[in-house]
């Protein structure tokens, strides 16, 4: 099972508006949702789940408009490693508490009925969900009873390929996607993706990238060191800037490969020579996003720079506030 504050940075995510109405424009059925009024989504507390409950549940609930009633979206983020075969009878438990609630603060609709609720059950475990998504096929059937009817909508995430995610300018996909990335470019490139969508959207992207920094630091184990960031920009250049130490790392253990089989001096110049280049571009290329179009000094001597000049140049470059702050001399 993910560790506890894991479940508390997903949460984060889905507490905000984008990520529901994400969620559900490209993960449920168009039907459930397509008399949503997405500008009346709102928030609601959980302090109805009791002790006992709360310490298995992961849930966020929202509410939104479909025409003049209410519609109520309940949405439970499930961590565990192994598949909970009774899981339909886990939401049915919370949906019951929730509609007491309902009940006990006066929120029926007209004619004392009970508003619809949207079940969804978010799933990132790496095996498939094999349990039923119904009560009832849990239940022994008795030709002479009656059998209880609920039905959880379950969203799989280990069902979808990165090409279809990929596909799909969305911010649940766009998560989905970052978990499972191992590709540090691959990584950066999402990052940059979702930071064009969300232009100007300052908490939401704050939010992100607190999210995504503690996910790289989980899947790196300690083996990464990335600085708090407050917004995607700044987790950009961060990581690029690490993808300099990355390829240092990879080009050495390739070195100590090849002279075990005899390499030649001149091709591993060439493979420092090569990664030596790639930073001084990948440095121009964050320089430029953040001043501006280079000047053509400012060109010519990132090309002519040795890797400690580079490496002294990116480690300013979060902080600096102009290029001459990047490029000083002491």
């Amino acid at each position: 099972m993910m560790a506890k504050h894991d479940d508390v940075s997903y949460k984060l995510l889905y507490s905000c508006p984008e990520f529901v109405r994400d969620l559900l424009k490209d993960f449920v059925p168009k039907h459930w949702w397509r008399k949503v009024d997405f500008q009346t989504l709102e928030r609601m507390p959980c302090s109805y789940v009791t002790d006992d409950f709360r310490e298995r549940a992961d849930d966020v609930v929202w509410r939104v408009r479909t025409g003049q009633d209410w519609m109520y979206l309940y949405i439970l983020i499930e961590f565990q490693s192994t598949v909970d075969t009774f899981m339909a009878v886990r939401v049915l438990s919370y949906l019951m508490l929730l509609y007491q609630d309902l009940i006990r603060r006066k929120e029926c609709l007209p004619g004392r009925l009970l508003p619809p609720v949207l079940p969804i059950v978010l799933y990132n475990g790496e095996t498939k969900w094999r349990a039923p998504v119904d009560v009832e096929r849990l239940i022994v059937h008795d030709a002479d009873l009656p059998v209880p009817r609920f039905r959880y909508h379950l969203i799989d995430e280990s069902q979808y390929t990165e090409a279809q995610l990929s596909r799909r300018r969305n911010l649940v996909a766009a998560v989905m996607r970052f978990n499972r990335l191992k590709s540090e470019r691959s990584l950066v490139r999402v990052i940059r993706e979702v930071r064009r969508w969300i232009d100007g959207r300052k908490e939401l992207r704050r939010t992100l990238a607190m999210w995504m920094r503690s996910v790289l630091l989980r899947q790196r184990k300690g083996k990464l060191a990335l600085p708090r960031v407050c917004d995607l920009e700044e987790l950009e250049m961060s990581l690029a800037q690490r993808m300099d130490e990355w390829a240092a790392q990879h080009e050495q253990r390739g070195m100590q490969k090849g002279e075990k089989k005899g390499e030649k001096k001149g091709e591993k110049r060439g493979l420092a020579k090569g990664r030596q280049e790639g930073a001084a571009r990948v440095l121009q290329q964050l320089l430029a996003r953040r001043f501006g179009p280079l000047p053509a000094d400012i060109v010519a001597k990132l090309n002519a720079a040795q890797a400690a000049d580079i490496r002294r140049w990116s480690g300013r470059l979060l902080t600096a506030g102009s290029l001459d702050a990047v490029f000083k001399t002491r």
